[in-house]
This record gives C-alpha cells, sequence and structure tokens, in this order.
C-alpha cells in the first residue's frame, strides 16, 4: 500500500468515494493514520494516539457490518481526551486523575452504531480550562499550520488531529469557546449546537450547566453529518434537551457589530484587515445587513470568569485538587480555585443568573430570524507568548465567544480566508437555537465553491437507469439514498422515453425519494447544459433540511402528465407501470 492513495484531507465523502472505488480499505486507512500520529507525534496532539493494536477490535466488527446499513461505516474520529470511550484511560489532561470508564460517551457511543471508529484521545487544556492550548502537562499542541503559534484551546489536540489528516472529524467540548477558536486557528469549521443538543453524558465537566460537546471538520456537511447522528434527548442525562433541527432557511438578517472592535497579539493588523475584508464581501453580497451593537454580549462574557460562574468548576473539581495538592498545573490551580473566593456568594450568584436572564432575552428577540457575524478570535499569539503571559493572552482569546453558552446560542465558526499566509481567519455565526438549522446555509452562503457539488436525480439518471452512464462519464459517484422534504409532487411527462417532472407546490405535497450523487464542480456546467427543456436544475431541500442542486420541471409540463405522486418515487411508478402492462 502507498500512503498516496489516502487523501492527504481525510473528509467523510473522500473516504466514502474511496472505500466504495476499492482505492483502499479501512485497514490502510487507519494504518495511514497511525504513521501520521507518529510522524506529528513532537506537536503534542495525542495523550492517547492511535494503535493498530487497540483499534483492531473496532476493525473486526466494521468487517461483519454491511457498509449501506451503516452511514459512518469506516470513518475515523478523534475524541478530546475529557470524554469516555469505553476500556480507554481519560486524564483531562491530568495523569492524577485518569482513569477507565466501562463505557463509551452518550456521544461517542451514537457515532460508533452508526459505522464510526474512535481512533484516539486527544490532548487539551487541562480540566478544559483555557482557550491556547498549551496547559497541558503532555505538552503544548502545536499550530497545524504555524508550528511556533497557539493551536487553541481547550480541545486543541482534536482540531490539530483533523487538519493534520489523523481524523475526518473530532469530537471537542465547548463552554466558552473551546469548539470554535481550534477552529479558526486551524483553518476548520467548528461547530457548537445548542446547549443540552447532544448529550454530555460521559464527558467531564467544565461547567456542567454550560458545556457542550462539539465537533471539528472540514466542512459543514460533514458537521452536520455528525449532528444527525449524535442529536437527540438522552433520558438518562439530565443536562441533555429535546432540540430538534427545524427546516433549514437562510437567515432574513445578517448582524454585524457596529463600532470598531479589538484585535491583538503580533498579528493584530492582519486580523482586523482580514474582519475588514470579511464584512465587505458581506456588504456587498447582497443580504440584508444590518449593524447592531454588541455592548450586551460583552457584558454577559464577562460574567463566565470575572463572575460567581467560576464556583461551578470549583464544584466539580474541588474535592480532587484538595485531596491532590501538585496535581493540576499552576495556571489551571489558580483558575479553578478563584471559584472559592468569599465574594462569590450565593447572592451575587443569584444576581448574575437574573441579570444573565435578561441579556439572553433581549439577544434572542435581537436574533429572531438572524445571524449575527462576529470574528471568531481577534488575533492569536505564539506560544512563547503565552507562556510569559498565561492569563492575559488566554482571556483576550474569548472576547468574541464566551457570551455565547451562557446566553444559550447556537454557532459555528466557518473559515473566512486567511490574515496572512498559512495564518487563517475565521468567523463565527451565531443563532438562537430554534434556528439553529440556518447555520448550515449561513455558511454555505459564506463559502467558496466546493471541488464537488452535490446533485439529486429522481429518475433516467438514478443508478440502473438509461442515463446513469451520463453521470458516470461526467465523473460522479453515487452518494447515497435519499428522499425530498414533503413540499413536492411528482409526474410522468408524456415523453420517449419518459421522464419524471418534480415540482414544488405550496400544499398537498409528499416525500420524494431520490439518489444524491457527488459530481465534480468542473463538470456541473456541462450536465445542465445537456438536460432538456421542460427540466432543469434548481434547489431542492431534502427531508433532513440540506438543500441540494437536482432536477425540477416547469409547471407548464405537467398539464397533460400524470400524477405519480402517491408512487412516492420513479422507480415504484415504473414498477407499477410494468405491472399494470402486464396486466
Amino acid at each position: 500500500m502507498s500512503m498516496t492513495n489516502i487523501p492527504i484531507q481525510l473528509t467523510i465523502g473522500a473516504l466514502q468515494k474511496g472505500y466504495r472505488s476499492g482505492r483502499f480499505t479501512l485497514s490502510e486507512v487507519i494504518s495511514v493514520i497511525v504513521e501520521r500520529s507518529k510522524r506529528d507525534e513532537d506537536k503534542a496532539v495525542w495523550i492517547l494516539p492511535p494503535s493498530l493494536e487497540r483499534l483492531q477490535p473496532y476493525l473486526d466488527r466494521l468487517q461483519e457490518l454491511d457498509p449501506q446499513q451503516f452511514p459512518l461505516w469506516g470513518i475515523p474520529f478523534a475524541v478530546k481526551d475529557n470524554i469516555e470511550v469505553a476500556g480507554w484511560p481519560v486524564t483531562a489532561g491530568c495523569p492524577d486523575y485518569a482513569y477507565e470508564p466501562e463505557q463509551h460517551a452518550a456521544v461517542v457511543e451514537r457515532l460508533v452504531a452508526a459505522g464510526a471508529i474512535p481512533v484516539g484521545k486527544t490532548n487539551l487544556d487541562q480540566f478544559a480550562t483555557g482557550l491556547v492550548g498549551t496547559r497541558s502537562p503532555y505538552g503544548a499542541t502545536h499550530n497545524a499550520l504555524r508550528p511556533e503559534l497557539i493551536s487553541g484551546g481547550s480541545s486543541s489536540g482534536s482540531a490539530v488531529a483533523v487538519a493534520l489528516g489523523q481524523a475526518a472529524f473530532a469530537l471537542g467540548t465547548d463552554t466558552a469557546g473551546s469548539g470554535r477558536i481550534p477552529a479558526a486557528l486551524n483553518g476548520l469549521v467548528g461547530y457548537k449546537p445548542a446547549v443540552g443538543a447532544w448529550p454530555s453524558a460521559g464527558v467531564i465537566p467544565a461547567c456542567r450547566s454550560l458545556d457542550c460537546v462539539t465537533v471539528f471538520a472540514h466542512s459543514m456537511e460533514d458537521a452536520e453529518a455528525v449532528d444527525r447522528h449524535v442529536r437527540g434527548h438522552l433520558p438518562s442525562d439530565p443536562y441533555s434537551a429535546d432540540r430538534p433541527l427545524g427546516r433549514a432557511v437562510t437567515p432574513e438578517v445578517w448582524l454585524i457589530p457596529s463600532g470598531p472592535l479589538e484585535f491583538f497579539g503580533p498579528y493584530a493588523a492582519a486580523y482586523q484587515q482580514a474582519w475588514e475584508h470579511a464584512k465587505q464581501k458581506l456588504l456587498n453580497s447582497g443580504l440584508n445587513v444590518q449593524e447592531t451593537d454588541i455592548s450586551l454580549l460583552q457584558e454577559a462574557a464577562a460574567q463566565l470568569y470575572e463572575g460567581p460562574w467560576v464556583a461551578e468548576r470549583w464544584a466539580d473539581l474541588e474535592a480532587f485538587v484538595e485531596d491532590h495538592p501538585g496535581a493540576a498545573l499552576p495556571v489551571t490551580g489558580r483558575i479553578l480555585r478563584s471559584g472559592a473566593k468569599p465574594d462569590f456568594t450565593a447572592a451575587s450568584l443569584f444576581r448574575s443568573q437574573h441579570r444573565i436572564a435578561e441579556i439572553r432575552s433581549l439577544v434572542h428577540s435581537m436574533l429572531k430570524g438572524a445571524v449575527l457575524v462576529l470574528p471568531t478570535a481577534g488575533g492569536t499569539w505564539t506560544r512563547g507568548q503565552v507562556t510569559a503571559d498565561p492569563v492575559i493572552t488566554n482571556s483576550k482569546m474569548g472576547l468574541y465567544t464566551n457570551h455565547c453558552n451562557l446566553l444559550d446560542l447556537s454557532a459555528v465558526s466557518v473559515p473566512a480566508g486567511e490574515a496572512e499566509e498559512k495564518l487563517p481567519f475565521g468567523i463565527t455565526l451565531f443563532t438562537v437555537p430554534e434556528e439553529e438549522a440556518n447555520l448550515g446555509a449561513a455558511a454555505r452562503l459564506l463559502s467558496s465553491q466546493p471541488d464537488d457539488i452535490t446533485v439529486a436525480v429522481c429518475g433516467l439518471h438514478m443508478r440502473g437507469m438509461p442515463l446513469e452512464r451520463q453521470m458516470l462519464g461526467l465523473g460522479a459517484e453515487f452518494l447515497e439514498e435519499a428522499q425530498t422534504a414533503p413540499l413536492y409532487q411528482l409526474f410522468m411527462l408524456p415523453t420517449t422515453p419518459a421522464k419524471p417532472g418534480l415540482i414544488r407546490v405550496p400544499q398537498a405535497g409528499a416525500p420524494i425519494a431520490l439518489e444524491l450523487w457527488s459530481m465534480p464542480a468542473a463538470s456541473f456546467g456541462l450536465f445542465t447544459d445537456m438536460i432538456p427543456a421542460p427540466l432543469g436544475i434548481g434547489k431542492i431541500e431534502l427531508a433532513d433540511g440540506r438543500h441540494v442542486s437536482g432536477f425540477l420541471c416547469e409547471a407548464y409540463a405537467i398539464e397533460q402528465a400524470a400524477d405519480i405522486t402517491a408512487s412516492r418515487g420513479w422507480r415504484a411508478a415504473i414498477a407499477a407501470s410494468n405491472a399494470q402492462a402486464l396486466c
């Protein structure tokens, strides 16, 4: 096996294509991940690195499963080492804290059930207390692109593992920005669902009432694929909540902060220029962009570490820290012990909670039908600068992230170009939990043209149909079977041969079966030119809320066409038509 067969950038789609085509096997992918982790051993990515021996039981299990029945079959993922994986030690970045859990954390269990394979436990700021990625006795995790810079924290190793091609996606956690800042600093998507939307059972808490499990990935599509498998209420988890996604729509309003923002660190000017570029691109987009005052967010953010909320960290870790003198790093210990300040009384906590509730109500009203766009981070630092001043450098990193969970917002950090060469710049989109699905639509509007385009076909271009060869000739590959949202009707057009006509309707629609194919962007223009009227390409809404390019029919063409909506798909309609012809 040659390592060149395995993509440098591991994504769900690239791996699935490679498995289907026989270009590589799961065992070969895992072997390459192990080799890459050894190659990058000095970057302090892993606490428990990938090991063929440790992963063999997972490989054996997957060989007995049908990949067609398990949507994430063979997809390798990394796990932040404050999240439990059965039989593997979990440390939270503190060797004296280590124990071996008997079962997976709920999110890991759900991913394994979908066919994904955990490959190792990643480094983190100790007890998830930090946003820099340097507060670990296992070493300071290097930035994936510029090793002298910080990786971001606390989910440092998770982000860098994905950026270095050692996992297709990685689980992190986020209390103050730990699932977003490392994404921005390493050129990734960092998706933080609403508080409680993904169960946190089996996660060592930082602030238990605020903690979220998150995902790092190369694309919004991969992040959404993870979300589809881990979202959902877990009755045994008291902090789990039933927060289903609604239908995704493009936000009506795009909010940007009024007035100047603060930028910091050795690349402050470059970060400011990158923000101005991203803001100007948004203003020139034709979208409804409005300015808003973000001072309420900043007031809320200050409560997380400067107010009595910090006592929640101490509540969970006080017994361990007191019983194990010297086990925590000095900077971590100081932060944790700050939660025991005499000033942080029960009365002060209630006053803080009441003010946060007021701000939350105002911010949710502001964000109804909208997304707020902010820099994910206002700058970055060298690892040496963080070592010299570990507290101030860390606090600056949370300038635009700390408010999020206190105010019960959903967020995603997405790449927005570079501030300088190999210096990624990220922006974060925020919205209210009931409109969280809109983050994907918003992120796609801001992203550049993909290398591959997902195309929905519902008739002659499907597998086994006469025009499948056209799809294959254009380099397209089958992805999955799917259904439309229940907003469509299907007709059999009176052509030779007969063709389906899919129409979106305001009412009396039904879910229609179709296939999703991945087509190279370079082939897409030729493909659309080959489609005869009355058919054309438009956006089709799927049952899971995604919007993809696909065949739609002009309304005039259905006047003499047979309504076959009741069949719920072209294959079933053809089968029924053939059965009638035989009678």
